[in-house]
């Protein structure tokens, strides 16, 4: 069952640009939007590029699905996998740093800064697993609500569906005979994702001979509540020139290994740095107390370095 718009956190009245790539998913995100009385939104669908004549059919569903309602359609095409080669990022990565940049021109235009999303439960189980093979220790996954910081200015991102699993929306839209676009390119296994999806997670059920889904989303809820206990440690860390780029030797050294790994972490990925994980982090720690270590190269074609007792990331 989907939730009521007041249990999401959303508001009527509100203004939000809507992530609609025109899957099942996104699909009924918007479909419930309306449903749930809100009016004011900006539906938002980038173009990939990754699908040929399928790419530009993607996109003229979702036109007539706002034309439908009486919504402003906003679109863009990214060539995603030009994008990945030229920025040393996988095409996840490279896919996700393109909607931002979207949305982040979209709400520019409106002055809106709130994206809805239409990610679910089965989606935080695939994360989950991804943070926990790539060792980043974010075993909380996506949150409800999130902010994340773009070149000159801030995104919030809202997943209203985090909760629903794809079952109950498959359901939603049988019910009501919404029909959307089937990608092929979820069959893909170019995707860490789609092989999680369609490999990972079955073998684990078969192994464990039940459905292990619930389990995972139940550890991700428990380690989200965690991680915001080390969030507001790390908020309160007194690291000089954090804030300016820069991450003080001497003051880290002071700290905890636990809170070290945090502040390094947030500080990569304020300093706009992909794909951080567990070994990224632990190069950087190394810094700390080896003063041989001057450079260490990380993901996405960026270095970090070690100069006048302070690190910053080039």
């Amino acid at each position: 069952m989907l939730p009521s718009l007041a249990s999401s956190g959303l508001a009527k009245r509100r203004r939000y640009l809507v992530g609609v790539s025109g899957g099942r998913d996104s699909v009924a995100l918007l479909h419930w939007l309306i449903e749930e009385g809100c009016q004011d939104l900006i539906v938002c669908h980038l173009n990939h590029g990754l699908r040929g004549r399928e790419s530009g059919a993607d996109a003229a569903f979702v036109r007539r699905l706002a034309q439908r309602y009486g919504l402003v359609f906003e679109t863009d095409k990214t060539l995603v996998r030009k994008l990945a080669v030229e920025r040393g990022l996988c095409m996840e990565e490279a896919g996700r740093e393109a909607r931002l940049e979207f949305f982040k021109r979209v709400g520019r235009d409106y002055r809106c800064r709130r994206v809805v999303l239409g990610h679910h439960a089965d989606d935080q189980v695939e994360t989950v697993l991804m943070n926990l093979f790539r060792g980043t220790g974010n075993l909380g996954g996506m949150r409800a609500s999130s902010e994340i910081k773009i070149k000159n200015g801030r995104l919030e991102l809202l997943r209203p569906l985090l909760r629903v699993w794809r079952t109950e929306i498959n359901t939603y839209l049988d019910e009501r005979g919404f029909r959307f676009r089937e990608d092929g390119s979820n069959a893909s296994d170019d995707f860490l994702r789609n092989r999680i999806r369609a490999n990972l997670v079955p073998c684990l059920k078969k192994t464990f001979r039940r459905d292990v889904t619930k389990a995972v989303a139940r550890v991700a809820a428990l380690a989200a509540d965690e991680s915001d206990l080390m969030d507001a440690l790390v908020a309160a860390c007194d690291v000089a020139g954090r804030m300016a780029g820069e991450l003080s030797v001497s003051k880290l050294r002071d700290l905890g290994i636990a809170l070290q790994r945090r502040v390094i972490l947030a500080w990569l990925r304020e300093r706009g740095v992909a794909d951080v994980g567990f070994e990224a982090v632990e190069r950087v720690r190394s810094m700390i107390d080896n003063e041989s270590i001057a450079k260490i190269n990380l993901p996405g074609d960026k270095h970090a370095r070690r100069r006048r007792k302070a690190l910053f990331v080039e």
